[in-house]
């Protein structure tokens, strides 16, 4: 295992820059989570932590080392594709082994590697396979395999799960975490556009956009304390409520009061799923109608539209009253949360209970 440290990297394509000053110290054994829309900046982040890309400005250090100008075969890391990468003609264990075997290693040794990743990923009985006679999630593995024979000091993942179905997406991941915590820790790097994935994998996350860090943290960090209204959005699934403040005041009769030092910043309030409910009686609350229920079993996703025109989604437990085209009393029951003109978080704010 190995730390990672990007200092001030910059990435130009011709006179486009994709990548405008990121900083990252990413330590040993950690499972940090690049993630991010699409066009954000990082898998070309990724590719120039492999070699696979050149570094405009800035330093990249593997260890403590400088590996700006070092080889990609001679970085320590190994990098696990979207698409597989097989070679069509070999086995399982030839796939697995060849790039050992073109670098010299003993062939007993490349067998001993070998049948070690393969009892890893639990894919031993797989070995004599070719890659047509494979699903798309054993494929996957033998790539995982691929890269632990080398035994690298970094894994890099660039979006490893996007050509899989919904279930093998899930299993998959799965084996991912598990793999981390079989290899003693090992430094992992993983790229992806899903924030499920970034949740349930990361020991820490890095939020990109337009080529910038938005902001970086545990993944409950982020989901219970967002910076800005880009993560705060990204981050959790259903996607974060987002309502403009002049909407809530004086609805349905009743005042939804903002109070603290920063009250008078606030335009935007925010709030998940979970934290809307039906209101008591003479709390602040808003009307709102039923447009939609998804029944999810452990759960309901309620559906509305407001008064004024807003839509939201609520998560309800089983059992809560709601049919479609009903007119509900929403109200705030869990933690809110308020951003100002620039999408910033305000932190002395908090929601005036008394009616």
């Amino acid at each position: 295992m190995a730390t990672v440290t990007l200092t001030n990297i910059k990435k130009k394509f011709g006179p486009v820059e994709v990548v405008k000053g990121v900083n990252i110290d990413i330590g040993k054994g950690e499972f940090c989570v690049f993630v991010g829309p699409s066009g954000c900046g990082k898998s070309t982040l990724l590719r120039m932590i492999a070699g696979l890309e050149e570094v405009t400005e800035g330093d990249i250090k593997i260890g403590g080392e400088r590996v700006n100008d070092v080889d990609a075969s001679k970085r320590g890391s190994a990098m696990v594709f979207q698409t597989y990468a097989l070679y069509p003609h070999m086995s399982v264990e030839r796939n697995m082994g060849f790039g050992l075997l073109m670098n010299g290693v003993p062939k007993m040794e490349v067998k001993a590697k070998v049948d070690r990743a393969a009892k890893i990923l639990q894919i031993e009985n797989l070995l004599n396979r070719k890659p047509k006679q494979l699903s798309g999630g054993q494929r996957q593995r033998v790539a995982i395999g691929r890269a632990i024979v080398r035994e690298p000091d970094v894994f890099l993942f660039d979006e490893p799960l996007s050509n899989l179905d919904a279930e093998l997406r899930v299993t998959t991941r799965l084996e991912i975490a598990k793999l981390h915590q079989a290899l003693s820790g090992s430094t992992m790097i993983y790229v992806t556009h899903d924030q499920v994935e970034a949740m349930t994998l990361a020991d820490r996350i890095v939020v990109l956009r337009d080529g910038l860090v938005e902001q970086t943290g545990t993944p409950m960090d982020l989901y219970e304390n967002p910076q800005n209204i880009f993560v705060a959005g990204f981050i959790g699934s259903p996607r974060m409520n987002f309502i403009n403040v002049s909407d809530l005041i004086d609805v349905g009769g009743q005042s939804l009061k903002m109070i603290g030092p920063d009250a008078e910043q606030v335009v935007t309030v925010g709030v998940r799923s979970d934290a809307l409910a039906p209101a008591r009686a003479n709390q602040p609350s808003f009307l709102a109608k039923v447009t939609v229920i998804e029944r999810l079993g452990d759960a309901d996703y309620v559906y509305f539209l407001t008064d004024w025109g807003k839509e939201l989604v609520a998560r309800f437990a089983p059992g809560v009253t709601a049919e479609i085209g009903a007119t509900i009393d929403l109200a705030f029951v869990g933690k809110v949360h308020f951003f100002n003109v620039n999408g910033n978080a305000l932190s002395n704010v908090q929601l005036d209970e008394k009616n």
